[in-house]
């Protein structure tokens, strides 16, 4: 009887244990649910109801570069209905299609690449460089950076929407693939300042993701606009570099405003490279 009632107690363990172990299994594939999805919610203005912390949305920086594929197409159907449904000038179409990107990701990016402007314009300490990145105040050097990246994309989607037989699809998709690369690069060879949101992305990537992901969206590049659109995506990476680079000469460490930066800045560089090849290559 008590051997019996010994393997009554072992089996209800072994089940509690069971049911214990699947549970956390669903936990944690919802975590994996909630990480992605409240990522793509951080970086959209779309109102996906998704409640997470930054830390389980930043184990997946390194697949930032896909979110931006879905924003690029968004923004590229924003291209084609202008220009090949309403038939506007490429003016007004390169004008709409980059207030969409820029409204869609809620501004956000866009508020790191003004705040660091100022910082850079700035004279003195790196600590006195970064207090001015984070003040909520807007100066001269902040509209001056917003300004050079604003015109010099809308430049480069102009003259890449009057080329002929072009599908602005496809250089849209690819131009916001390239800018979170650009940001993901960034994340790379950054180094975090103690506090902040952006230490979550900076600490998260490592250089085995960053070339699992380079390797993935190179393949995306090629294969949807041959060598140009790898060379947009290799536009973006470089730009992000240089973000970092010239945070560190100046700044020593990163915040999720230069991130922001970064992606802006690449996306204009992914431009810049594409309409290079188009012309060239």
């Amino acid at each position: 009887m008590l051997k019996k009632k010994d393997n009554k107690r072992l089996d209800k363990k072994s089940l509690r244990a069971s049911s214990f172990s699947k549970s956390l299994k669903r936990q944690e594939n919802y975590v994996w649910y909630r990480g992605m999805v409240g990522l793509i919610s951080f970086s959209t203005i779309l109102p996906l109801n998704i409640h997470t912390s930054i830390e389980e949305m930043a184990r997946y920086t390194w697949m930032w570069p896909l979110i931006g594929g879905i924003i690029g197409v968004l923004v590229g159907m924003m291209g084609m209905l202008s220009s090949d449904l309403l038939m506007f000038p490429p003016l007004v179409t390169a004008t709409l299609v980059y207030s969409f990107a820029i409204f869609f990701t809620g501004f956000h990016h866009l508020d790191g690449l003004i705040d660091l402007g100022d910082a850079l314009m700035a004279h003195g300490t790196p600590e006195k460089k970064i207090e001015i990145m984070r003040d909520l105040r807007i100066g001269t050097g902040g509209i001056a950076l917003f300004f050079i990246v604003a015109i010099i994309t809308v430049a480069s989607i102009f003259s890449i929407s009057s080329l002929p037989l072009i599908n602005i699809i496809l250089v849209l998709s690819i131009s916001e693939v390239s800018a979170k690369m650009g940001l993901v690069g960034c994340c790379l060879i950054s180094t975090p300042i103690g506090n902040g949101t952006g230490r979550h992305f900076i600490e998260a990537i490592n250089f085995p993701k960053f070339v699992l992901i380079t390797i993935i969206t190179a393949i995306i590049g090629f294969t949807t606009l041959n060598l140009t659109g790898l060379i947009g995506i290799i536009g973006g990476i470089l730009g992000g570099l240089i973000i970092a680079i010239s945070v560190k000469f100046n700044m020593k460490y990163a915040t999720g405003d230069v991130l922001g930066a970064s992606n802006e800045f690449a996306r204009m560089t992914s431009f810049l490279a594409m309409l290079i090849a188009f012309i060239w290559v």
